[in-house]
């Protein structure tokens, strides 16, 4: 047993899994603390106020609502199903960072690829004619387009990285601002504005519109009042897909030993700037999967004039990643954990006197905290290594042999005398 929980205890992915909770866990003790010395001065909250934020940044998923003024905790499938399809999308983009990550590249530009792949699922989801073609058969042109359309867009920062060795953070930022204009013009000449205010036109038609949105695949029975659809089952199994790419295939060895030593790789015979490339526009194409099922759903709406911000979703990705550690089963997790955080805010928003922006405190300590991941990794390191380590004896050192070519006898003779 004790040597079963050794192995376990010496293997990389034991330390990176307990360096993430460890910054999950601070995190959620230093918001509850914010959230009390907030209450404490604060009249409208007071001590009870302050008790009943901190239940809820950690249960607030299950929460019911009040009775009599009191919070009551349980199953709640509302909040359950909505942390699943807010999931979805952090999912993918989470996915999209840590491919990045694995081949030693920063996909910063997810936000970018993320628009592109948002355009490219609205516009053929509802340019194509549903009486003529069926729905279902659009939703796969739609999902497949946005994916296409977030890989093209992938591949301009690896195509600058690769062949002008330009860094791809500053592509990826450039090109998110070129995508967030792009996307505005291409809306705004569009037939797909929704027109909501006389002449004022600020979204763009749902795609169940055209009749088409993601199946539900029977969690609206599990989860009765959510928004949750078949989405999420797909981010999964892409989830798993990207996993098996990664470590059981040729490809995901070549795009890992690329990002080990770009140089070496090269060395050895792998095609370096393909894989470069190839990274980026997997990345990309995960972003705007991310878009796509997003907006599939049916039930969600996208501001067309998007050149003054950029989606939160596709920086939201980065700490999904970096709390993963860049493991693609593990970004499952870490997603559902963000959404959650965002359920949390609402909850708290609707319950008490706090309001939603208290939890980005919480996720903003917590990104900080995994950011230094590496730092809490060596320190779980650190105390097995010292303890493991002996000093030589002087019986022992004294039969290495002298460094000028004498035998060991002398140098034993030498330690004796």
């Amino acid at each position: 047993m004790k040597q079963g929980l050794s192995k376990l205890w010496a293997k990389d992915s034991t330390k990176s899994v307990l360096a993430s909770l460890i910054s999950i866990a601070i995190g959620m003790v230093v918001g509850a603390i914010i959230i009390l010395i907030v209450g404490l001065g604060n009249s409208n909250l007071g001590l009870k106020g302050a008790l009943d934020g901190i239940r809820l940044v950690f249960g607030g998923l299950f929460s019911t609502g009040r009775v009599d003024n009191v919070l009551t905790f349980g199953f709640n499938s509302t909040n359950m199903g909505d942390m699943l399809f807010r999931a979805t999308p952090l999912i993918l983009t989470g996915l999209s960072v840590a491919v990045a990550f694995k081949t030693g590249l920063f996909n910063i530009g997810a936000p970018g690829q993320y628009l592109m792949g948002t355009a490219a699922t609205l516009m053929l989801a509802l340019g194509i004619p549903s009486d003529v073609v069926p729905t279902p058969v659009i939703w796969v042109i739609a999902f497949l387009g946005g994916m296409l359309a977030g890989a093209l867009w992938g591949c301009i920062p690896g195509l600058v990285k690769a062949f002008l060795n330009i860094n791809e953070v500053l592509a990826c930022i450039m090109t998110n601002w070129i995508a967030a204009n792009l996307v505005t013009w291409m809306f705004e000449g569009s037939s797909f504005r929704n027109m909501v205010e006389n002449t004022k036109s600020g979204y763009i038609y749902k795609t169940s519109f055209n009749g088409v949105q993601t199946a539900k695949l029977g969690l609206d029975k599990i989860f009765p009042g959510s928004q949750v659809n078949g989405g999420i089952i797909v981010a999964i199994v892409i989830a798993i897909l990207i996993y098996i790419l990664m470590n059981k295939t040729t490809l995901g060895y070549e795009l890992k030993a690329c990002g080990a030593n770009r140089h070496a790789a090269r060395y050895a015979g792998i095609a370096d700037k393909r894989n470069i490339v190839l990274s980026m526009a997997i990345a990309g194409s995960l972003s705007g999967a991310a878009a796509a099922l997003y907006y599939l759903s049916g039930n969600t709406e996208f501001f067309w004039s998007t050149y003054q911000t950029l989606p939160a979703t596709g920086f939201n990705g980065i700490p999904v990643a970096l709390l993963a550690a860049s493991n693609p089963i593990a970004v499952i997790f870490t997603g559902c954990f963000m959404s959650m955080l965002d359920i949390v805010g609402l909850q708290m928003t609707n319950l008490t006197a706090y309001n939603e922006y208290i939890t980005d405190v919480i996720i903003a300590i917590i990104v900080y905290l995994s950011a230094f991941s590496l730092v809490i990794k060596t320190l779980l390191n650190g105390r097995k290594k010292h303890k493991g380590q002996t000093m030589p004896t002087t019986k022992t050192a004294a039969v290495v042999p002298p460094p000028d070519g004498g035998s060991a006898s002398e140098g034993k003779g030498g330690e004796e005398a």
